[in-house]
């Protein structure tokens, strides 16, 4: 291994580096999303929507203390602001919580493409070299170039499998942070709908209790 590390010349030690960023955000990405599921609570989820049909804001807050479901966190915020603006309070705390879900993403997204692009510049660099060697000891000793070709053919090879390797994470990252996102959207949207209906319903008992003629 060190002498194929040797032979990949001095562009396979920036190669190094970036297959070591990419393994410590796909380490750093992995054991997120793993919390992340464990703090997931979907039945937690379904009473606070039980309890906001009622207006049973206390128990909301009882039930909901010290959950780290990020669902659970933005429907609070919306249920904390829902007499100003409850929509946009969700909003803003979804925001925060997709931006924490994407964070590292780009520099996952940059190795991808830094990593071929690193295998292509030891590939012109390695020719270089073979030319070079061909030029001091001419064509009677082909044998000289062989160090750039080996040079040349491994940072292709080893730029190329960083970013094979980084593209499947990247991509099982961002569908877990696109299938959160409609999880978000889903169930902020029945918090409204919800809290809509509580608010026409206790407007319209109200109307009928100032005014008993009212059908």
């Amino acid at each position: 291994m060190n002498e194929f590390f040797r032979s990949g010349g001095p562009v396979m030690y920036p190669l190094l580096a970036c297959s070591f960023i990419v393994l410590t955000v796909v380490i750093e990405r992995a054991i997120f999303w793993l919390r992340v599921g464990l703090q997931r609570k979907p039945a937690l989820v379904d009473e606070v929507l039980e309890l906001c049909r009622s207006g049973n804001w206390e128990a909301v807050r009882l039930k909901t203390m010290g959950s780290r479901d990020f669902v659970v966190r933005i429907l609070v915020t919306g249920i904390l602001h829902r007499e100003f603006s409850m929509v946009k309070a969700m909003e803003s705390a979804a925001a925060d919580e997709i931006q924490r879900m994407r964070r590292t993403m780009t520099v996952l997204d940059t190795m991808i493409t830094v990593a071929p692009l690193l295998g292509i510049f030891g590939t012109v660099t390695g020719i270089i070299t073979s030319f070079e060697m061909l030029g001091a000891s001419g064509i009677d000793h082909p044998e000289a170039v062989t160090a750039g070709v080996a040079e040349a053919l491994i940072t292709t090879a080893t730029g190329l499998a960083i970013a094979i390797f980084s593209v499947f994470p990247f991509n099982y990252f961002n569908s877990k942070v696109r299938r959160a996102t409609l999880e978000i959207e889903k169930y902020a949207t029945s918090l409204e709908i919800v809290y809509e209906k509580l608010v026409h319903g206790q407007a319209s008992f109200k109307l009928k209790t100032e005014d008993p003629t009212e059908p």
